[in-house]
C-alpha cells in the first residue's frame, strides 16, 4: 500500500519542480523593458521642436527689385509690419511714412506738438498703458523722441557725422533708411523730469530697471540691450523702446535676445559696413 502513494508524491513533486524550474528560466530570458517617455515629457519636447521650428521660418522680406543703396544693405518689402526688423541690413523704403501716426496721450520732455511726439497708432496706445501702469508704481516717464521723417534723419545723421565723424556716428545714429524712428514704432524715453533724456545715466534711474521688467508687457522690447552690440550694432541704449506687440516682446524678454535673434539675422558687426 505504500508504494502507489510514494510513487504518487513523487510524481507529484516531479511535476511541481519541473514546473518551477521553467517559470525560472522563462523570467530570465525576458529582456528588461525600455523606460518609454511619459506623454508629458513627448508634449515637452514637441514644444520646444515647434518654438525652433518657428523661429527658423521668421524670414525678413526683401524688396529683390530695389537696387542696394550700399553693399549689404537690402529694402524692406514689408516696411508696415508691426515686428518688422529695421538696422544697419535692412532699410525702410526711402519714399516711406507711415500712414496711421497719432499724437501718443502722454507726457514729453517739450510741450510743441511736433513731429517727433508721433507714433503709429497701435504703438501710441501701448504707450498710453505703459506710462499709466508705471504711474501706479511710482515710475514717471516722459517722452524724448519718437517718429522722425526720413528727411529729419538726413539731418540728424549728418550733424552726427559733423561733430564726431562717420565711423563714431554708425555707433550711436542710424543712417537715413535705417533708423527704427522712422516706422513711428520705436521711442526714446526718460524720467519725467528730463534729467538724463537719451543720456548713460538713465540707465542708472528706477525707472530704467522698471521698464527693462515690464515693457514686454505692453508690447515693448528695449531694442538696444546690454552685452549685444555685436549683435544689433549698436551701444547700449537703456532709453530706447521698440513696440514689436506683447507676443514677440515677451518672446525677446524671456529669451534674453534681441529682434536680430528673433529673426535669426546674421548679427550686424558680421558684415562690414565698408
Amino acid at each position: 500500500m505504500l508504494k502507489p502513494i510514494f510513487a504518487a508524491t513523487a510524481l507529484s513533486s516531479f511535476i511541481l519542480m519541473a514546473g518551477c524550474s521553467f517559470d525560472l528560466t522563462s523570467d530570465d530570458k525576458k529582456e528588461p523593458k525600455e523606460e518609454q517617455p511619459s506623454s508629458q515629457d513627448k508634449e515637452t519636447e514637441t514644444d520646444k521642436n515647434n518654438d525652433s521650428n518657428e523661429s527658423a521660418q521668421r524670414q525678413v522680406e526683401v524688396d529683390e527689385t530695389v537696387k542696394p543703396a550700399q553693399a549689404g544693405l537690402q529694402t524692406l518689402a514689408n516696411p508696415e509690419s508691426i515686428p518688422v526688423l529695421v538696422n544697419k541690413q535692412y532699410s525702410l523704403p526711402e519714399d516711406y511714412k507711415p500712414e496711421d501716426l497719432i499724437y501718443p496721450k502722454v507726457d514729453f520732455i517739450f510741450q510743441d506738438k511736433i513731429e517727433k511726439r508721433m507714433m503709429r497708432k497701435e504703438a501710441g496706445k501701448a504707450l498710453e498703458k505703459l506710462f499709466q501702469a508705471a504711474e501706479k508704481e511710482n515710475m514717471h516717464f516722459a517722452g524724448v523722441s519718437a517718429y522722425r521723417s526720413h528727411q529729419t534723419q538726413i539731418a540728424v545723421f549728418n550733424n552726427y557725422v559733423a561733430k564726431d565723424g562717420e565711423e563714431k556716428a554708425r555707433t550711436y545714429s542710424a543712417m537715413p533708411g535705417t533708423s527704427e524712428h522712422e516706422t513711428g514704432l520705436a521711442i526714446d524715453v526718460t524720467t519725467h523730469d528730463g534729467a538724463c533724456a537719451a543720456q548713460d545715466c538713465f540707465g542708472d534711474t528706477n525707472e530704467a530697471t522698471w521698464l527693462a521688467e515690464h515693457a514686454h508687457e505692453y508690447g515693448f522690447i528695449i531694442r538696444y540691450p546690454e552685452g549685444k552690440e555685436n549683435i544689433t550694432g549698436y551701444k547700449y541704449e537703456p532709453w530706447h523702446i521698440r513696440y514689436v506687440g506683447v507676443e514677440a516682446a515677451t518672446e525677446i524678454s524671456e529669451t534674453k535676445s534681441t529682434l536680430e535673434e528673433y529673426y535669426n539675422a546674421v548679427p550686424v558687426k558680421a558684415v562690414s559696413n565698408k
